[in-house]
């Protein structure tokens, strides 16, 4: 008489394992998210917010060994790590992702005037901070896009505390702006809209899907779920443009002025760039460029698009360990 009940009940057990599951244990969240056929999102890692000198940081961390900062790129969250953080666990490094101040779930102060609120040497003191309470004193950092010139200014900064630093799809941005063509104005034409005031937050919040436009299944389902929630948030778009504002402005002085003073990094350095993206056809060889930037630099290119985290995360992480393994932080 029961049993048509109990087979339903066993049903929807099963499908609950194939859904979203967490777990709050000591004001933390243990997350596992199945992704299609790919496994399980995230698996494993703990996330939390960490409270910083300036601002509340949504962070997802897993694994053991070495430690290894990811930091994600514009209009990104964290969640843009999600192929490549397990394959990086299962080599043997701890690794921490966090939504960049402003971006994702992340939240800092308002803007101000100066766009220092949102300057890459806030935002890699918020990193710095997040790594200390996290309880790694000496790490490696990675960033791509908007978060490699948070990895650089972090690495230069605080160079106690980086041991090797990968920067993606990327040149300072005071080179980009050195460099600035018809070719550079038209293919970097967002940078300078971004830094009007008003204007790109109505044009942005108006459509967000007509601006950002995102793939789930190129993404990942659940990747694409949390950047398109986080689109929709007008703080997280205002957050985002002063990310740009402060890199035209504060960023680009703070770099000319470590390049006057002759300051470079001092850890190893690689540098990787996406066959599909336009940086090496702007500039030449990115590797040239950080020569002037770093006493150690080795890279090469990763036959991807400019999402290579996405695009190709078994490519992006075999060259991160290596790298990684080979000037372990320890």
């Amino acid at each position: 008489m029961h049993t048509p009940l109990c087979l339903a009940l066993l049903s929807a057990a099963l499908s609950l394992s194939f859904c979203s599951l967490s777990l709050v244990q000591g004001g933390r969240i243990w997350v596992g998210r199945r992704l299609g056929d790919t496994g399980v999102v995230f698996d494993g890692f703990e996330s939390e917010f960490v409270t910083t000198s300036g601002a509340s940081i949504f962070t997802r961390h897993g694994g053991d060994g070495p430690a290894v900062l990811l930091l994600h790129g514009h209009p990104r969250t964290s969640a843009t790590w999600h192929r490549v953080a397990p394959l990086l666990v299962d080599r043997g490094f701890a690794v921490i992702c966090p939504d960049l101040r402003g971006y994702g779930r992340s939240r800092g102060p308002a803007p101000t005037t100066d766009h220092s609120a949102h300057s890459k040497r806030a935002v890699a003191t918020d990193m710095l901070e997040v790594m200390h309470a996290l309880g790694h004193q000496r790490f490696a950092v990675a960033g791509h896009d908007r978060g490699s010139y948070v990895a650089l200014r972090l690495s230069l900064d605080h160079p106690q505390a980086v041991s090797a630093v990968a920067l993606l799809d990327s040149i300072p941005i005071s080179e980009h702006l050195a460099r600035m063509n018809t070719d550079f104005a038209t293919a970097y034409w967002h940078w300078f809209f971004f830094a009007q005031p008003e204007i790109p937050e109505r044009v942005i919040n108006a459509d967000p899907d007509s601006w950002y436009r995102g793939d789930p299944a190129a993404m990942g389902e659940e990747n694409y779920a949390e950047w398109r929630e986080a689109l929709r948030n007008p703080e997280v778009v205002r957050a985002m443009l002063e990310d740009y504002r402060a890199g035209l402005t504060i960023d680009r002085r703070h770099e000319e002025a470590d390049r006057e003073a002759g300051v470079k990094l001092t850890c190893p350095t690689l540098v990787l760039w996406s066959t599909g993206d336009n940086l090496e056809d702007l500039h030449g060889d990115p590797l040239a460029i950080w020569t002037n930037w770093t006493h150690q630099v080795t890279g090469h290119s990763i036959d991807s698009g400019h999402h290579m985290a996405e695009d190709n995360p078994i490519a992006l992480a075999d060259a991160l360990a290596t790298f990684l393994t080979n000037n372990n932080p320890q």
